[in-house]
């Protein structure tokens, strides 16, 4: 049986796989880290490491990217869900990324639509990192790459098998017999990804750190659930507390919770344990664990929340659009 030690990654202990996809040799996407806190997440390498592999019906993962480092253009088909710990990242979409795209700064929040291509890019001046919920137990199995992304890492020795698993021809490896390499998207396929503008996702699907401090002052700021900022069921919500959101009461949840601090340290108890929370920390709470949380010291504190619920994971929810 786990113990709630057991279910708290910190920030500094996080364990960075540099070959988790299909643009891990793809000169400008070659720096990229991928991290897996909650479940195994969308890694295609077999060097990812998981720190906590049971799931709460989705998935925690980070990306971590030095500057001008990207990630390229793919698609999921569950939720996509980032926000911005440390840096200045660009969000960019469509087939060849040019369909719209914006600037998020810390604390900002990017519920991604799903069936779009999309990318991101650290464009601050120094490390940068984000914080990703993906929907699902399996976060949705996996992704689809734009099929300019498969064949420049063709050109740079990296071949993914249709079975889901990268393969270093530069290292000799060779798919098996009985797989075969990922086959691209037609062009018939393609014509299911939209070139959604932007004045379609960002009013929709983008949520900035200093609105939420606002929204937050008295209550928790729901930020992703069906009557929240962002409208969705994505099988979870989200809600974001600032210092003064909560009292000290106990909170006894139903579902499990997942906390994310952002800014600040926060005072966990949780009957008779007693830690803090600190940014880029993640703390899985089960079903029926009471706990209390609080600001440990003065200052700028913010966190975001992650709530289990009973809607299945998928596509966006139409109630969005």
């Amino acid at each position: 049986m786990s113990t709630l030690n057991d279910r708290i990654v910190r920030y500094g202990e996080l364990r960075p796989c540099k070959t988790a996809f299909i643009d891990a040799h793809t000169p400008g996407s070659d720096q990229k880290e991928n991290f897996t806190i909650i479940g195994g997440g969308v890694s295609e390498s077999p060097d990812q490491h998981v720190h906590i592999r049971d799931t709460p019906g989705f998935n925690i993962g980070a990306a971590g990217q030095p500057p001008n480092c990207r990630n390229s253009l793919h698609s999921h088909t569950t939720a996509e869900v980032f926000f911005v710990l440390k840096g200045r990242w660009r969000f960019f979409w469509g087939r060849n990324g040019d369909a719209g795209e914006f600037i998020a700064e810390e604390g900002d929040i990017f519920n991604i639509p799903t069936g779009i291509f999309r990318g991101f890019e650290n464009v601050g001046t120094d490390y940068g990192m984000i914080m990703a919920i993906l929907g699902g137990d399996d976060a949705g199995g996996g992704v689809t790459w734009a099929p300019q992304v498969i064949e420049e890492a063709r050109a740079h020795g990296l071949v993914l098998g249709n079975n889901g698993v990268l393969y270093d021809t530069k290292q000799g490896q060779a798919l098996p017999h009985n797989v075969q390499p990922m086959p691209t998207l037609t062009e018939e396929q393609m014509k299911d990804f939209p070139e959604t503008p932007v004045e379609a996702v960002v009013p929709r699907y983008v949520a900035r750190y200093w609105d939420l401090m606002a929204l937050s002052g008295k209550q928790p700021a729901k930020v992703i659930g069906t009557d929240a900022l962002l409208k969705d069921k994505p099988g979870f919500e989200v809600d974001f507390l600032s210092r003064t959101s909560l009292d000290d009461s106990p909170i006894t949840p139903d579902k499990h919770v997942v906390l994310m601090p952002m800014r600040g340290h926060w005072a966990l108890r949780v009957g008779d344990f007693d830690t803090v929370l600190n940014p880029g920390d993640t703390c899985l709470l089960k079903p029926g664990e009471s706990y209390s949380l609080a600001p440990s010291m003065t200052g700028e504190a913010s966190l975001y929340r992650v709530t289990e619920t009973d809607d299945p994971a998928g596509a966006t929810w139409s109630g969005a659009a």
